[in-house]
């Protein structure tokens, strides 16, 4: 049977049938709490002006078996503007399942229609997740694009709880996990575990959301908070999720106070871990290492199987997860270039850049060590003229996604 189209405007409208996109997300092995009609919703309420929503539902008899939330959007490439289409929830998503159960002649036919529906430059699906073994639908899109591009985006650290978390890690983690408990002990600081339902979510926002304003994330502007639209995204969405069970919080309070904290997403037996923040001030003490151990000690308590970091930067993460990770998962980036003209402007542009990128690369390492070499060398009397540095170490991590 051949898949019937449809497109709607809106994920919060009354009629739109939530029932049937809950039991299509079910029916998707890799679903994450990303793709919840409450993520999705606050999503869709946090766009801007100049975004809007498209949705394209695809239906056999009264069963859904796509749902694909695009939001259409104009970027400047070059300094030039060009009509791109996203997921729904990008940046913000950490990761998601592509809804659909189609075949492979419907799958193509959805993006005839996306292309007929929605002109545009660039179809970009970011942070998709992909079962092990499998060959995505996404794939003809490829053949079918001007220019088609498949990236890895991050290979997230997992780890498998098992009945060997019951002992104490091993190696330099247990040093490190050691010493920042005797110096959390040492202060008076408490760690707490935290199900907030949907009466309690606001609060509990509002105060881990005060802790991120003045730590390094609020510095740089890089926070899930840092602005009034992403400080609502978050409410909702997490007011919604909260009132479905489906979050977590380990905090470190200090006289009543949250100093520190991780907040994560719970399904499917699996934590993803998806923001975490301190106060400047007590950096030294270790705190996350420590939350993070909490996770693992609740995943035992509560019969668990995954704590996951939902995202990570591709290159140099410094996410504490790696110190205990038992394998990785990978988050891709699809990039469908139209046969516009402006596609094809921009698919060359990619192209040519993808050439030009390995000489450019080496030309600025060159450059680098040239700079290295020209450098004074100090003296051994300026050397002991130096003052001497005491290092202390700390959770500070360089503003990415490495620690959303």
């Amino acid at each position: 049977m051949v898949a019937r189209l449809e497109w709607r405007t809106s994920l919060c409208a009354s009629d739109f049938p939530a029932a049937a996109y809950e039991a299509l997300r079910l029916r998707v092995t890799d679903h994450t709490p990303f793709n919840t009609l409450a993520w999705m919703a606050a999503s869709e309420q946090a766009l801007s002006a100049g975004q809007r929503l498209h949705v394209l539902l695809g239906w056999q008899g009264t069963e859904l078996l796509l749902c694909l939330p695009l939001v259409a959007s104009v970027e400047r490439f070059g300094g030039l503007p060009f009509r791109v289409l996203h997921h729904l929830g990008y940046p913000l998503a950490d990761r998601l399942a592509l809804l659909t159960r189609l075949g492979a002649e419907d799958t193509r036919k959805a993006l005839i229609e996306i292309r007929r529906r929605l002109p545009h430059a660039l179809l970009q699906l970011n942070e998709l997740s992909e079962p092990i073994g499998l060959e995505s639908s996404l794939t003809q899109w490829m053949a079918d694009s001007s220019t088609g591009q498949r990236r890895l985006s991050c290979r997230v650290p997992v780890h498998l709880i098992s009945d060997a978390d019951h002992q104490e890690v091993s190696g330099d983690p247990r040093y490190k996990l050691r010493r920042a408990r005797k110096r959390i002990a040492a202060c008076g600081a408490q760690v707490r575990r935290i199900t907030p339902d949907a009466s309690t979510m606001g609060p509990l926002l509002q105060a881990i959301s005060e802790v991120e304003a003045v730590s390094w994330k609020g510095d740089e502007g890089v926070g899930i908070f840092s602005d009034e639209r992403h400080r609502q995204w978050m409410d909702r969405a997490f007011t919604a999720l909260a009132g479905q069970g489906l979050v977590r919080v380990v905090v470190l309070e200090l006289n009543g106070r949250c100093i520190s904290y991780r907040l994560g997403l719970l399904e499917q037996g699996r934590l993803y871990d998806y923001n975490l923040a301190f106060l400047p001030q007590y950096a030294d003490l270790g705190s996350g290492r420590v939350l993070l151990d909490e996770w693992i000690r609740w995943g035992l308590d509560e019969n668990w199987r995954w704590i996951d970091a939902s995202r990570v930067s591709l290159d140099n993460s410094s996410h504490q997860l790696h110190e205990r990770m038992t394998g990785q998962l990978e988050h891709w980036r699809w990039s469908f270039y139209s046969w516009r003209a402006s596609g094809i402007a921009l698919g060359l542009a990619l192209r040519f850049w993808q050439r030009l990128k390995p000489a450019w690369q080496q030309w600025k390492a060159c450059r680098t060590a040239a700079a290295a070499k020209r450098a004074p060398v100090a003296t051994p009397l300026a050397k002991a003229a130096e003052p001497t540095t005491t290092i202390v170490e700390s959770e500070h991590a360089s503003p990415s996604h490495s620690q959303r």
